[in-house]
């Protein structure tokens, strides 16, 4: 059970995070900038904006593929397959730059509860 529930905070994370970026992806591309979401720039004035990297269609692209990856490895995980803790855990490293880039505070706490959760329900895994 420990490793379904991983699975869906992943889904979680990959569509509360995914859809946003599709509202984003659409602002850009109408020349509008990047919209506001509860008040807050949809994925800008993050750590990318504070070294000079500016938030592009291509960047949300990439972040809106690391989504996908999340959603399809929660789907992994759901199934109890191995090979989706493996992808949890190699997700990390490029979630974390992404979290630190757009300034997000909530998905570092939804991936150490997945990853703890995938740790005690490693003998679920097949």
């Amino acid at each position: 059970m420990k490793v379904r529930i991983a699975g869906g905070l992943l889904w979680v994370s990959g569509i509360g995070l995914g859809i946003p970026c599709l509202i984003c992806l659409r602002s850009l591309s109408q020349g509008r900038g990047i919209p506001l979401v509860f008040g807050y720039p949809a994925y800008g004035g993050g750590g990318f904006d504070g070294i000079g990297i500016r938030t592009t269609a291509a960047l949300v692209s990439a972040f809106l593929g690391l989504c996908i990856l999340e959603v399809s490895t929660g789907w992994l995980l759901l199934g109890k397959r191995r090979a989706g803790a493996a992808a949890a855990m190699a997700l990390l490293v490029p979630e974390a730059i992404f979290w630190w880039g757009f300034s997000l505070p909530y998905p570092p706490i939804l991936a150490l509860a997945r990853t703890m959760l995938i740790a005690a329900g490693k003998e679920e895994l097949t």
